[in-house]
């Protein structure tokens, strides 16, 4: 039998969408992850090896999850976990400035632009500025999954954001573009998904799922931006 271990990939805490600066966890977005840490301190759960990407955001919420679990491992940062620039994939369609998503309809109004951007830049048709291809994009995902599976057994941590685990769960699944950012629209902060891994594959076990934030009293903690 090949050695067996589970992957859990982890969307970063809330960060600050709107703002000047949205790659800087809000404080939400600190509580969400430290409350991550402490569930999986509660359930002594630790982990073989823990990678992130290079975003603030991404090593913010793995601080927190230490934090809350009491870890005190160092994370691998892989720039194939990084997350792609909306901004950019936006720019590539509509090139006017946009104001600030402050109302539901201009919320709703960035997302559609954002989906539309997301579907042209993988099918190929746009190159958003200063952006990889998404074939190069998805290559760096795929380098990550591929670090896991053969360095590591055991339970292992990816801390990226919304588009990598999407890319990730839609390559495993052998989803279409179209899927992928479906996927990519639900996934909630501070959300895990879960892999199980052998040095031949990844398999889904779950998607998307916040069971540190599963009680009455955090309801107003789920967020998706």
């Amino acid at each position: 039998m090949p050695a067996m271990g589970t992957l859990y990939l982890v969307r970063h805490g809330q960060a600050s969408f709107g703002a000047d600066d949205y790659d800087q966890l809000s404080e939400l977005g600190r509580k969400q992850s430290e409350r991550l840490g402490q569930y999986w301190r509660e359930r002594g759960l630790a982990f073989d090896a823990v990678l992130t990407g290079t975003l603030r955001r991404h090593a913010q919420t793995w601080a927190g999850i230490a934090q809350g679990a009491g870890y005190a491992q160092d994370a691998v940062q892989l720039e194939g976990l990084n997350e792609y620039d909306s901004a950019a994939v936006i720019a590539a369609i509509h090139p006017q400035p946009l104001p600030k998503p402050d109302t539901p309809e201009l919320y709703r109004h960035h997302f559609r632009l954002l989906r539309d951007g997301l579907r042209q830049w993988m099918n190929g048709v746009v190159s958003p500025r200063g952006m990889p291809s998404y074939d190069a994009f998805l290559a760096g995902v795929i380098a990550a999954l591929d670090q896991v599976r053969r360095n590591h057994e055991g339970n292992v941590l990816i801390v990226s954001s919304g588009g990598p685990i999407s890319t990730a769960v839609g390559h495993v699944l052998g989803t279409t573009p179209e899927t992928t950012i479906e996927l990519n629209m639900r996934i909630r902060n501070s959300a895990v998904t879960e892999f199980t891994f052998n040095p031949k594959r990844h398999t889904l076990l779950s998607y998307n799922t916040l069971p540190h934030l599963d009680q009455p009293d955090l309801a107003d903690w789920i967020t998706y931006a």
